[in-house]
């Protein structure tokens, strides 16, 4: 068999991907195989529950995660276009869920009982009735990415507000790295494609701490061991107020209103029981009472 040319070859391979060397965006193999694994559970869930609600056949499938920055994930969206802004817990960062209008009315007419038509206005906002129709079906769907990112990262998403200008939204800054998935909506006949942006940092520095890499330079390394041994000489040079104290009574607030001068306050402390060594309402440690000299001094026998 004859080996095909080398120019037939590079007619056939995909078209070429422009990367910047001066800014490299890259996820690593094993972190971008756990993001595909969880978000591909996601897209069944995603398609199961639009199948349940929908009374209609769906299916939802990932099509491809990027790392991008935010910038380069809203430059190509349409004019008009849904944004459904989720804050991410607990690391109080912004995601986006973004669809076509038209897609959004889909979903609505089959909510409403309706064929599923779209409507062809690709730039009409949802009302008021229709966004609340919509925001729980997809107020759902979020939990159920919650769900499929919980051995990745612990992410609790909830709606925040909608958006039609996806120019507009400041949801991140235009140069922080965001993960992009994009997905494929089939259902009654209609594909239409969404995307999930998700803040980058939050969920990488999660899979790093998993998997115990350390993505910091020798210099960030250096410099870190540097300011914890500065700020441990610090900390242990700070003054502390230390005091001994005897057990503590409880008394009922008639009692202290009572109080005259020549009264006697019987504590409930042994002469034989150690003393409470405090700082800041901690015991630290016991001791007992004695003395150093002319002055009343302390001689620690435990230390908690």
């Amino acid at each position: 068999m004859t080996p095909a040319p080398a120019a037939t070859r590079r007619q056939r391979s995909a078209d070429p991907e422009l990367y910047d060397f001066r800014r490299p965006m890259t996820l690593a193999r094993e972190h971008a195989r756990v993001l595909e694994v969880a978000l591909e559970t996601f897209s069944r869930q995603w398609g199961t529950l639009l199948t349940s609600r929908t009374r209609e056949v769906a299916q939802v499938a990932l099509e491809r995660l990027e790392l991008r920055t935010y910038d380069e994930y809203v430059r190509p969206l349409p004019p008009t276009s849904l944004m459904v802004l989720c804050s991410v817990e607990p690391v109080r960062a912004t995601a986006v869920l973004q669809m076509p209008v038209d897609a959004a009315m889909v979903l609505v007419d089959y909510l409403l009982g309706g064929p599923g038509q779209p409507l062809g206005l690709p730039d009409r906002e949802l009302t008021e009735i229709e966004w609340q129709l919509l925001r729980d079906l997809l107020r759902h769907a979020l939990h159920e990415l919650s769900y499929a990112f919980t051995s990745v990262a612990p992410l609790e998403l909830s709606i925040k507000s909608v958006q039609y200008a996806p120019q507009f939204v400041q949801a991140a800054p235009a140069s922080d790295a965001v993960l992009v998935a994009s997905f494929n909506i089939e259902i009654g006949g209609h594909a239409e494609k969404a995307t999930l942006m998700l803040p980058a940092e939050s969920v990488l520095s999660a899979l790093r701490d998993s998997d115990g890499t350390d993505s910091r330079t020798a210099e960030d390394v250096r410099a870190h061991a540097v300011a914890v041994r500065a700020l441990s000489a610090q900390v242990r040079e700070v003054p502390v107020p230390v005091s001994v104290r005897f057990a503590p009574l409880t008394v009922t607030p008639n009692e202290i209103g009572e109080l005259a001068v020549g009264d006697v306050i019987g504590l409930r402390h042994r002469s034989d029981q150690p003393l409470d060594v405090v700082v800041d309402d901690v015991v630290l440690a016991k001791a007992a009472i004695g003395s150093n000299g002319k002055r009343l001094a302390c001689l620690v026998v435990t230390t908690a």
